[in-house]
């Protein structure tokens, strides 16, 4: 297998994954801060020009870092990441998607169409008259999010998840750019040194 890895949070997302199964893959690091991602020859390895992909053992391409993870789930079932059971899983994927629509993608796109807007104005449609609404909403669902860690190790209870690592990838990228976290979010604050004190948060 091969792992085309960047900067930027989603490969981060599956790079934690991966160690904290033990899982060591070979990458190839693509350039995507020059558009390399934009040429030809990446576009015949992920059609949407994004990272990171997974190439499997018979040449198939796996993106999408939701599905490259369910994959090596399904490959390496321990330790659980997204779950031992039809619930435990459920469970995790309610919270992925809560997670990567309510937080994440509002929180790429405000820095896409704001502070990152030289890199991205010519690789997609970029809307900044909407940078500061979408940062606003990321913000507001990691309040609400705060409130429900209260008591809790992780987003799913006591089961560190998929959704988790999700979060943190994004939030810590972030957190550095131009939307760090609100102080006043003691259980955001406090799951964030929890998870940046994994070992896994160094891949």
């Amino acid at each position: 297998m091969k792992f085309y890895n960047s900067i930027g949070p989603n490969p981060r997302v599956v790079r934690m994954f991966m160690a904290e199964k033990g899982i060591d893959i070979p990458r190839e690091e693509i350039d995507i801060m020059a558009g390399v991602n934009r040429e030809a020859d990446y576009l015949k390895v992920n059609v949407s020009g994004q990272c990171p992909a997974l190439e499997l053992d018979d040449g198939a391409i796996l993106a999408e870092i939701t599905a490259i993870c369910e994959y090596l789930e399904e490959t390496q079932p321990e330790p659980a990441l997204i779950g031992t059971t039809a619930e435990e899983r459920a469970e995790t994927r309610m919270w992925v998607r809560r997670v990567d629509l309510n937080i994440c993608e509002p929180m790429g796109n405000g820095f896409r169409f704001s502070t990152g807007i030289k890199m991205f104005e010519n690789r997609m449609r970029c809307l900044p008259e909407a940078a500061a609404g979408l940062k606003d909403i990321a913000q507001d669902r990691l309040k609400w999010l705060d409130g429900l860690l209260e008591g809790n190790s992780f987003i799913a209870g006591d089961r560190l998840t998929l959704a988790d690592i999700l979060l943190f990838g994004f939030v810590d990228f972030f957190a550095g750019v131009d939307q760090p976290i609100d102080p006043e979010l003691k259980n955001i604050n406090a799951w964030h040194g929890r998870m940046k004190a994994r070992p896994s948060a160094e891949a």
